[in-house]
């Protein structure tokens, strides 16, 4: 778990710098050994912010922006990272439950009332009959 940054053809003051890192260090809560670095590339008037982020054994995730203000651009950079990542973990999650919460529902409702059995199937099916009648 860490932070490397680097520039080309040109520097960053400590503040700037300390500033990048904190910021930078908010990626780490998304996966458990990650590796960042980010690169800053002046041109004349202009400044590159490339941002990499190295999960182990995940996904490689790129972001990179181009802007006047090196810290404007590296929140932009960030924001676009931070939405790689989410979407990347929202698409490898299982959203999928065992049983739909209208069973979970009639269940629970059934075993208060007393009638369901012990038997997994027929509760079940008795279950999916409870919620067929609600809708």
């Amino acid at each position: 778990m860490q932070v490397a940054i680097t520039t080309r053809h040109g520097g960053l003051s400590d503040r700037k710098r300390e500033y990048i890192s904190t910021k930078a260090q908010k990626l780490l809560t998304y996966f458990e050994r990650t590796s960042i670095q980010v690169t800053v590339h002046f041109e004349k008037d202009r400044a590159t912010v490339e941002l990499l982020v190295n999960a182990e054994h995940k996904h490689n995730f790129v972001a990179r922006d181009v802007g006047e203000d090196v810290l404007a651009t590296f929140d932009q950079v960030l924001h676009k990272m931070e939405q790689q990542i989410r979407k990347y973990k929202e698409k490898i999650q299982d959203h999928r439950r065992a049983v739909s919460v209208k069973e979970l529902a009639a269940l629970s409702e059934a075993q208060t009332e007393g009638t369901v059995s012990s038997g997994g199937e027929e509760s079940r099916e008795e279950a999916e009959e409870v919620a067929s009648e609600d809708e």
